[in-house]
């Protein structure tokens, strides 16, 4: 029953850890609400999507008063701002931005209000996109499955060193083997599908998701070995399952592969 207790508090804790990384990171969308000649308007904005297609922004505005532009450039260029306005059909606002190549970027604003004097922008500022490759579901799922269950067996492991349990080197086996092939097999994969490169952490560049795979794997490596030699060692279990948490408090994606375009040509 004791078991069972935690593994049961140990897979709530991993689902709201995965959640919050999931909605803090700089890939999930921007979602709010603003009125508008007292209507209140609805609003998500994209901040990823594949690359090869145009990136739709569309909002529900029944009110036919109601106008909206948009303004963008490329991420880190010396591009000058495009306007375009938002075409209305029915009660619906909308537009595309132009498609980028995989780890391009777009900045952009969009605009709402009753004439082009009084237009205001619904975020305090710009959003940022990032468009990537298309990843096969039978990559992307599998990935996401192993890394899930490496942070669960990581948390539990933790828990069982911290309680002197029996099952510590175990635990740490089922760890490193999901951290493994989540993380060091599967995810590059889906980098290279993603971003056209199975590798852009240390010591080839600085992408933090793959740093933080590396650092995490490096050190349930050392827990796995200590256990080895000792089955009921408990610091390095605990010391790499803090250092995972710590890494899964990192939001998904930040400081991830992105196009220079100061170093290309403008637009």
């Amino acid at each position: 029953m004791k078991s069972t207790l935690l593994w049961i508090a140990t897979v709530l804790f991993t689902i709201v850890i995965a959640y919050y990384q999931k909605t803090t990171g700089p890939t999930y969308p921007v979602r709010g609400t603003v009125n508008l000649i007292e209507q209140e308007i609805k609003f998500k904005l994209l901040r990823s999507y594949n690359s090869g297609i145009d990136m739709p922004i569309s909002f529900e505005a029944a009110d036919p008063n109601i106008i909206g532009q948009i303004k963008f450039k490329r991420f880190k260029s010396h591009d000058d701002w495009t306007i375009k306005s938002l075409k209305r059909d029915g009660i619906l606002l909308s537009t595309t931005m132009p498609s980028q190549p995989p780890a391009g970027k777009l900045i952009y604003e969009v605009y709402l209000g009753t004439n082009l004097e009084n237009l205001k922008s619904l975020t305090k500022e710009p959003v940022i996109a990032r468009y990537k490759g298309a990843v096969p579901a039978y990559f992307l799922i599998p990935h996401i499955f192993f890394m899930f269950l490496a942070m669960l067996f990581a948390s539990r492991t933790g828990v069982e060193a911290i309680i002197d349990g029996p099952k510590i080197a175990t635990q740490t086996q089922m760890t490193v083997l999901f951290l493994f092939i989540g993380g060091i097999i599967l995810g590059p994969i889906v980098q290279k599908f993603a971003f056209g490169a199975f590798w852009t952490g240390w010591p080839f560049g600085y992408d933090l998701t793959d740093n933080k795979t590396l650092i995490a794997m490096i050190f349930w490596v050392i827990a796995f070995w200590r256990t080895r030699k000792d089955s009921i060692s408990r610091f390095w279990p605990i010391t790499a399952a803090i250092v995972l948490l710590a890494i899964y408090l990192i939001p998904h994606s930040v400081l991830g592969s992105e196009i220079d375009y100061t170093k290309l040509p403008n637009q």
